[in-house]
């Protein structure tokens, strides 16, 4: 007798829908997808770096106005060293080599650096590690020197070179 539990009531019939394979994309298309929007190679094509997401000076000028600041208090090696690795950095930029949440992680971290929040800037630099070591690794580890450098400076020094967008008087600084 055949065993109605086990065999199929035909033979010839279609798998039932469940055991179809997946679909090979997306269910459905990301916002960014559906607005059509190009990677960050494409963009850089036919536009400036400017109209793809975070400019370049955003990030760049704090940088080295926050090594500059640093210039006078640590060693001279070591801030040739940042220097070195934050042209790294613009070279990888300019020619359109770094992702978009890559550009849009260290514009948050220059945002960190210049408000003093040291703890935050290094985690957005842990971050930035983990998830894109390819992209950065060849300037990441400067930005975390300077971060380093920046935490240790005296706050006068700091404030100053941050241009007052972070100055906190007595009782107001952050935990």
């Amino acid at each position: 007798p055949p065993d109605p539990a086990g065999a199929p009531a035909a033979p010839s019939a279609p798998p039932p829908r469940a055991l179809r394979p997946p679909p090979l994309g997306p269910i459905s298309p990301s916002p960014r997808a559906e607005r059509g929007r190009p990677s960050a190679a494409a963009c850089l094509e036919e536009h400036s770096p400017e109209e793809c997401g975070v400019p370049a000076n955003a990030v760049l000028v704090p940088l080295r106005e926050a090594l500059d600041t640093c210039r006078s208090m640590v060693p001279k090696q070591v801030c040739d060293d940042i220097g070195r690795r934050l042209t790294v950095l613009e070279d990888a930029w300019a020619q359109g080599k770094l992702s978009a949440p890559v550009r849009k992680r260290m514009n948050l971290l220059v945002q960190e650096l210049q408000q003093q929040h040291w703890d935050a800037a290094d985690e957005i630099h842990r971050s930035l590690m983990v998830d894109h070591v390819n992209e950065v690794s060849q300037w990441l580890v400067g930005v975390k020197r300077l971060i380093a450098e920046m935490r240790s400076l005296p706050a006068a020094e700091v404030a100053a070179a941050t241009d007052g967008s972070a100055e906190a008087g007595p009782g107001q600084e952050d935990p």
